[in-house]
């Protein structure tokens, strides 16, 4: 049995291949759209990819589920589970707990496995080549290592209401009477790592077992004692803010994310041409430098979403593509980094791509505007407005800020003051640099905090020095 783990360190997503190489089949759990990664498995490995199955709606990223099924012709299994409500709404083969789905001597048994949602399913894999009993268990956003998926993404970003609390319930019943059910070698593989939001303390470990979270995972002394009030009171208390593109992720994935097909290249644009579209507001302009170039000089009215690391989460908080039409001109140093950016964008949605340039020479262009910590207080400012999560300004913040995370912040524009300057921050100015450049074409007056909270805390705790010496 082959087992290969496609981990997305934007999205801390991962999609794993399981593959037969006695009968040359596999199946992918959990597909990301951009699907070449999966078919250059598939080739390396003589194999052919007749199965694609997700393990339920999600959320945080837009399923490639039925990209690679449409692509290699693979048969193409969901979840049957969760009710009426939760059901799918295109064609495939419904999975209900316990299930099988065999590849040569590889089983692949669904359970139902709710809490993080209601049609939530695990898939068991036993490899019938070494053993006759299950040896390995795909959790998706169920169990992950060390922490759970959260039971409050449908309140947050989906519309729910106190569905919170069935969810936390159906959480601690699945751990139960499933999971610790299971014997304690089996590893458990599953759908996100540290730095996800569908839980606040997952582990960077790619994968653990079934025995070790048993033995030192926070919920395991709940589950011993069978104490169900104090496992849903640890489990919702401190949660990170749930980013408003998610209830997007919920829509488009329950009802079926558009297939994209064979992707043409990105080309390269004349700047005549860019220049002539942004006067005519056809295009959005995407810087993808970081904060500190950012602020050296950007394309009036771009947004900026820095290539790298969080380039899908970053161009999610800004592009939503159900009200922003205008395709976007990717800035890249070359074709192979746009196309790569395009890779990352469409993981959320963010399909329509007018191509990329590689400077901005002859484009109109403004400096964003920074103010020092130490002028803070001389400015006549509508609304401070901390861009973290409630967590991070729970622990510290400036007086008087408002807290809206960046994820949040366009989708709640109404918490803002119409007129007036708003002075912007984050931790260290990234978050702030993306959220601040998305107000400003959307016409507000913002000024960034510069050197963020960090910045901001190093003045305070200068001007405490200075005073503690006089």
């Amino acid at each position: 049995m082959l087992l290969e783990r496609i981990y997305d360190q934007d999205l801390a997503q991962a999609s794993y291949f399981i593959g037969c190489q006695s009968k040359g089949e596999a199946i992918v759990v959990d597909p990301r759209r951009d699907i070449a990664v999966y078919e250059s498995l598939a080739a390396a490995n003589g194999m052919k990819i007749v199965a694609v199955a997700e393990t339920h709606i999600h959320a945080d990223f837009l399923s490639g589920t039925r990209e690679l099924a449409g692509a290699t012709g693979a048969t193409l299994y969901v979840s049957g589970e969760g009710g009426t409500d939760w059901q799918y709404g295109f064609d495939a083969e419904r999975l209900n707990n316990g299930d099988v789905v065999t590849l040569g001597n590889i089983t692949v048994k669904a359970l139902h496995t709710p809490g993080h949602t209601p049609e939530h399913l695990s898939f068991l894999i036993t490899d019938g080549a070494f053993a006759n009993t299950p040896g390995y268990l795909l959790s998706g956003d169920f169990v992950f290592s060390g922490d759970l998926g959260r039971p409050d993404l449908l309140d947050e970003a989906a519309g729910g209401i106190d569905t919170r609390f069935v969810g936390a319930r159906q959480l601690f019943s699945s751990l139960r009477d499933k999971f610790l059910t299971l014997p304690d070698h089996v590893q458990v593989h599953p759908g996100h790592g540290a730095g996800s939001a569908c839980g606040k303390a997952l582990g960077a470990l790619p994968s653990s077992t079934v025995g070790y979270e048993r033995l030192y995972s926070w919920w395991g002394p709940y589950l011993a004692a069978d104490d169900e009030e104090g496992f849903i009171n640890e489990l919702l208390d401190g949660q990170p803010d749930a980013h408003a593109y998610f209830g997007r992720m919920k829509r488009e994935n329950r009802d079926g994310p558009a297939v994209m097909g064979e992707r043409a290249p990105l080309v390269e644009l004349d700047l005549a041409d860019v220049a002539r579209d942004l006067d005519a507001d056809t295009v959005t302009f995407v810087d993808t430098r970081n904060n500190a170039q950012v602020h050296e000089g950007t394309v009036t009215r771009s947004v900026n979403i820095p290539a790298g690391k969080s380039t899908a989460s970053f161009g999610a908080w800004v592009v939503n593509p159900e009200t922003d039409t205008n395709p976007l001109v990717l800035l890249a140093p070359n074709q192979a980094a746009a196309q790569e950016m395009w890779d990352h964008l469409v993981r959320v949605g963010i399909d329509k791509i007018a191509g990329f340039v590689t400077s901005f020479d002859g484009l109109p262009t403004s400096i964003p505007k920074l103010i020092q910590p130490s002028d803070l207080d001389t400015i006549d400012a509508a609304l401070v407005l901390d861009v973290r999560n409630r967590t991070e300004h729970s622990a510290g913040h400036i007086p008087g800020s408002q807290q809206l995370s960046g994820g949040r912040v366009m989708w709640h524009l109404d918490q803002l003051p119409a007129n007036g300057t708003i002075v912007s921050y984050c931790q260290s100015g990234v978050r702030n640099s993306v959220a601040a450049s998305a107000l400003r074409r959307a016409g507000y007056d913002v000024v960034e905090l510069d050197g963020s909270y960090l910045g901001w805390a190093a003045w305070q705790q200068s001007r405490e020095t200075v005073s503690a010496d006089k």
